[in-house]
C-alpha cells in the first residue's frame, strides 16, 4: 500500500470567524473576501502538487477554500465524518465575556480528561472522535498518496490527535489559523510524522 502524505488546511476566513462568533457544524458560512484570497495564495503556492484526491466536509466554506483545486479536476470526495464539531446551543452567538468564561471552562474540563463534556446540544470530544476516526480510516484506505483535506479548526485539534496518537486532552498544542497548512507523512511502520505546523508562509503576502 502506498504511504499517504496528507496536506491537511483549514478553511479561510469567514464572517463569523472575523466577528469572533460561534460557529461549529450548525453554521454553513461561506468564506468572505479576505478568506478567498487566502485560499487563492493557498492555491498559487500549491498547485503545482500533484494531488490524487481531495476531501472536504459537508460544509460550504471548505470545499469553497480548495474549489481552485477541485477546478483542475482533482476526484473529490465531501464526507460530513471531518464536519466540525457542534457547539449547541452556543453557535451563531458573539463570544460575550460570559460565553469566554463557559468556553474557557469547557476547555478546562476536557484539558483535564473529561472528553465527554460538552456545551448544551453540541457534541463532545469523544463523540466527534467517533466520526472523525471514520473519516481518518478512509482517508488512509482511499485511493491515491498525496491527499488534499480541508476542514475546521476544532476538528482538526481532534483529527491530528488521532492521526498522530496523542491523547485528546492535549489536543490544543495543535493551534490553528485560518487557511493553514499541517503536513502529514506517513512512515514506513504506518504511523504519521508532521513536516509542517500551523504553517501560513503561503499567506505572507496578504
Amino acid at each position: 500500500m502506498n504511504r499517504k502524505k496528507i496536506y491537511l488546511v483549514r478553511h479561510g476566513q469567514t464572517d463569523y470567524n472575523l466577528k469572533g462568533v460561534v460557529q461549529g457544524s450548525g453554521i454553513d458560512a461561506p468564506i468572505n473576501e479576505n478568506g478567498r484570497k487566502q485560499a487563492a495564495a493557498f492555491f498559487e503556492a500549491y498547485k503545482d502538487i500533484p494531488f490524487d484526491q481531495a476531501y472536504y466536509t459537508g460544509l460550504q466554506r471548505t470545499k469553497q477554500s480548495i474549489q481552485s483545486f477541485l477546478n483542475l479536476g482533482i476526484p473529490a470526495i465531501s464526507t460530513t465524518d471531518l464536519n466540525e464539531i457542534s457547539w449547541g446551543d452556543y453557535e451563531g452567538l458573539p463570544m460575550s465575556p460570559e460565553e469566554s468564561q463557559y468556553y474557557q471552562h469547557m476547555l478546562d474540563q476536557w484539558q483535564q480528561g473529561n472528553l465527554d463534556y460538552c456545551i448544551a446540544g453540541g457534541e463532545s470530544p469523544n463523540i466527534v472522535a467517533k466520526r472523525m476516526q471514520r473519516g481518518i480510516d478512509a482517508i488512509i484506505a482511499g485511493p491515491g498518496e498525496t491527499i488534499l483535506v480541508c476542514m475546521h479548526g476544532r476538528a482538526m485539534r481532534i483529527f491530528l490527535s488521532l492521526i498522530m496518537k496523542q491523547d485528546l486532552c492535549h489536543m490544543d498544542m495543535f493551534e490553528h489559523k485560518n487557511l493553514c497548512l499541517y503536513l502529514i507523512a506517513e512512515k514506513v511502520d504506518g504511523t504519521f510524522e508532521l513536516l509542517k505546523r500551523n504553517d501560513t508562509e503561503h499567506l505572507k503576502e496578504l
